[in-house]
């Protein structure tokens, strides 16, 4: 398995273990989830394990593991425009896309104030969604930025207002790694999160 693999692996475990942290994912399930071999999943999980942050299959120390996943998972590339109206266009759109940091902490805990449209997409789709943003705006630095990296970025997507967000846990890292009074939002999601997983055992 290359290195880049390995660490996308990685990410997409921690991914994978905060979206279902009560222990009910057997190991080969999230082998099978994660797209990767299981001796390989195994091991890492025995790691993960050693490490306190997991008992089999269940989150034992959220907020570590998620500075774990943030060591592991490489930032995606991105891509900035200036548009009118970001979230008309996007629920107008057919191409597939997931909101995270300032509108997606909006929709979920109405923290941070929607200063920027994050969206996640395929890499495969950056040329349609550059055609697609040029023809409603401008290029360069502006409220809108699109991102592309490993497309299981996708999992446990949800829809909120007609608008698609990635996972809890997936705008709880992209808030991390945004810096800023972000860090403050990712803290009170996380902490949430972390009671609703309880409340749950």
């Amino acid at each position: 398995m290359k290195k880049e693999t390995r660490t996308n692996i990685k990410g997409r475990v921690a991914r994978i273990l905060l979206n279902d942290p009560n222990g009910t994912l057997t190991k080969y399930r999230i082998a099978k989830i994660a797209d990767s071999g299981y001796p390989w999943i195994h091991s890492l999980l025995k790691k993960l394990e050693s490490q306190k942050l997991i008992q089999k299959t269940k989150v034992q120390n959220f907020r570590m593991l998620m500075m774990w996943w943030q060591q592991w998972q490489p930032i995606p590339k991105y891509r900035d425009y200036m548009i009118q109206r970001p979230l008309e266009l996007l629920k107008e759109t057919k191409l597939e896309y997931a909101l995270t940091t300032y509108q997606a902490d909006n929709k979920v805990q109405n923290y941070l104030f929607p200063s920027r449209t994050d969206i996640h997409i395929h890499a495969s789709d950056k040329q349609r969604w550059h055609e697609l943003l040029v023809q409603n705006g401008l290029v360069g630095g502006g409220n809108m930025r699109i991102m592309f990296g490993d497309d299981h970025v996708f999992y446990k997507s949800f829809k909120v207002d007609d608008l698609m967000l990635v996972s809890v846990p997936q705008i709880i890292l992209d808030m991390y790694n945004e810096g800023g009074v972000c860090i403050e939002a990712a803290d009170l999601l996380l902490e949430k999160m972390e009671k609703n997983a309880l409340r749950k055992l």
